[in-house]
Formats: C-alpha cells, sequence, structure tokens
C-alpha cells in the first residue's frame, strides 16, 4: 500500500455518532473497486478511537508512502485550520519519507444544498415520491432538457437527480435500441450482472423481482490471488466468471472498474468465443459477435469513473453496434450506473 487516504472526522463522545467508516467504504469501492487492502480509512481528532496520530503511524508502518488527509468537517474552523495541521507537521517531522498531502474541508458544494433539500422534505412528512418529484420539478427548472428525446428523458434526468451534475445532459451516448433493448429484457426476466457489489445493493430488487429476474455480482467468489497471478482485476474475471455460468443476462452494468468493461466488449466482439458455454449465447447462425453484431440479446451499461483507463473504456464501447448506454469522459460510476438501471426499471414498470 503506498497511497493511503484518511477521512478525518471531530469524533463524539457519543459512539453511535461516529459513522465515518461508513462513508470510507463507499469512498473505497469508488476508488478501488475490488480492491482489498486498507487504503481509506478513518481517524478522528478527539473523543473517538483511532486518533490521527495513531493511524498515520499504522499507515506508515503498513507501507504508505503518500497519505491524503482530507478533513470531513463543513468548514474550516480551528480544528481545520490549526489543531490538523499542527498534527500533519509533527507526522511530517517523524516521517520524512512519507509525502503528506492535506485537503480542502467539504465547505459549500451545491450537492449539500441538495441534501438540505431532502432532510427539509423528510422533516415536512412528504412522502418519498413527492420528495423525488420535487427534486425533478426542481431539475426540470434549471436545465434544459427538451432536446433529449423522450424514450432517453428519465433516464438522463434520474441520472442527473443522482449526481446533481447537469454535464451528464451532454455526455451521456445510447446506442439507438439501447433502451428498448434494456426494457425487453427486464420484462423477459433476464437478469441484470454488475461489476461490484456496490452496483448490485443500488439496483431495485422489488422493481426487478417482478419480472422474474435477479442481480447477480461474481467478484467476491473470484480465486484469491487471482488478480495478482494473471494481471486480471477481480471485477473482470467476476465478468468472465458470471457470463460462463448463467444463460440468462439481460443487462450488464459497470460502474467502477474499466478493466470489467474492456472484458466485456472484448467478449461480445471476439469472433472467436474465448469460453465454452459462452460459445452458445453469444454465437449463432445468425449472428457472428463482432463490432456488427446484429440483433444482440444484451444492453451493456458502461459508466466506470477515474482518470485510467476509463475514458479509453467508454470511448470503445461508444462504437460498437450492440445496444449500450455509456457517459463520454471521466465522470461516471456507482450512482450513474444504478440511475440508468433504476430509470429502466422504472419505465418498465409503468413510471408509476
Amino acid at each position: 500500500m503506498k497511497e493511503s487516504i484518511l477521512l478525518l472526522g471531530h469524533g463524539s463522545p457519543k459512539k453511535e455518532a461516529n459513522k465515518l467508516d461508513q462513508v470510507a467504504k463507499i469512498l473505497h469501492g469508488m476508488l478501488h473497486a475490488g480492491c482489498a487492502e486498507n487504503c481509506v480509512s478513518v481517524a478522528y481528532l478527539q473523543f473517538a478511537e483511532p486518533g490521527i496520530m495513531d493511524t498515520i503511524k499504522g499507515r506508515v508502518e503498513q507501507g504508505a508512502k503518500k497519505i491524503i488527509l482530507h478533513p470531513f468537517f463543513l468548514s474550516a474552523g480551528m480544528h481545520v485550520t490549526k489543531d490538523i495541521p499542527e498534527m500533519i507537521e509533527e507526522a511530517r517531522g517523524l516521517y520524512p519519507d512519507v509525502e503528506f498531502i492535506y485537503t480542502e474541508p467539504l465547505g459549500t458544494h451545491e450537492k449539500l444544498a441538495h441534501i438540505v433539500m431532502e432532510r427539509i422534505s423528510a422533516a415536512e412528512q412528504l412522502a418519498p415520491a413527492d420528495i423525488e418529484k420535487r427534486s425533478f420539478d426542481i431539475l426540470s427548472a434549471e436545465a434544459d432538457l427538451s432536446g433529449i428525446p423522450f424514450d432517453r428523458l428519465p433516464i438522463v434526468q434520474r441520472v442527473i437527480h443522482a449526481t446533481a451534475d447537469f454535464d451528464f445532459k451532454n455526455t451521456l451516448t445510447f446506442h439507438p435500441d439501447a433502451v428498448a433493448q434494456g426494457l425487453a429484457a427486464i420484462k423477459a426476466g433476464k437478469n441484470i450482472l454488475t461489476d461490484v457489489e456496490m452496483v448490485k445493493t443500488g439496483i431495485n430488487k422489488k422493481w426487478l423481482s417482478q419480472w422474474g429476474g435477479s442481480v447477480i455480482c461474481r467478484i467476491q467468489s473470484t480465486e484469491d490471488g487471482a488478480q495478482s497471478t494473471d494481471k486480471r482485476t477481480r471485477a473482470e474475471i467476476g465478468i468472465e466468471k458470471a457470463l460462463r455460468e448463467n444463460n440468462n443476462i439481460g443487462i450488464i452494468a459497470i460502474g467502477n472498474a474499466p478493466s470489467a468493461l474492456i472484458k466485456t466488449i472484448d467478449l461480445l466482439t471476439n469472433s472467436e468465443p474465448p469460453i465454452g458455454s459462452f460459445e452458445g449465447r453469444l454465437r449463432t447462425p445468425d449472428r457472428v459477435i463482432r463490432g456488427q453484431a446484429r440483433n444482440s440479446e444484451l444492453l451493456v451499461i458502461g459508466v466506470p469513473v477515474g482518470f485510467v483507463k476509463a475514458v479509453e473504456s467508454k470511448a470503445l464501447l461508444a462504437v460498437q453496434q450492440f445496444p449500450f448506454i455509456t457517459a463520454l469522459g471521466r465522470k461516471g460510476g456507482t450512482p450513474v450506473a444504478v440511475a440508468i438501471v433504476n430509470a429502466l426499471l422504472k419505465m418498465a414498470k409503468g413510471g408509476d
């Protein structure tokens, strides 16, 4: 572990108030899908354990050469501008060979305003559907979505709603048959395959189960050490494993791992069947799986986020002939993949 990220909280004598570990798990999954190392951890300034200096010491002993410290505070008060920086300076003196990077606090961000809006709606005891409707009304007032085709509009709206990022209005890219194929797969009781557990967790199982489908993820069942022995990520091994075992997959949703998206494209476009039992599903007498595949039975939702291969993998997906939905550029991730799938599920059930 050469790089470690620390989320720094204030800490509270009330044990149940110290919940930063949940945020750390989510962040870790978004940054390092399938990673088993302790790359993202939590430390507290006071009243709770582990303490900041003890955590820094532990990360250094584990081999960290760079430690990124994020103060999980709303504003830059004395703790953020004085107390924590003094600890970091002390750590620099103790560990001169380690690079320490100190970030800005949470500060002011439009996504925080959306959270406040949700809290206000909850206090008014609005039903979840009313909260969502209010959010979509605000969204529609702030962005001109009139040029988006009718069948794609619910997907674009839900992605923007999930991310508070209006850039997706321009970056979401659809194969002409993508929405129709996705709805057909759902209504046919097909399963949804995900690259990581976080995407699986976010998909609305109740909406899917009424059609007979289920959500599958095989990243946890990949063999220990597989990533280091054959230089493939656990996410891409999990995708191939699931496709080998299951012949009822209708949607593949990839939100984190570019390697899993590249592997999916390779499996769908390679004219030579790469795995035995997969051949029957990918090659039929009237369909050779290449870039010019016809009547594909799969919709691929590929929206990995990041700086390494994410842009390239999505650009590659965008030129395929089988049905796909992607978000060009660096942005994407679990919230986007989940939003796209849930939008399709809601459309399948009639939008109620």
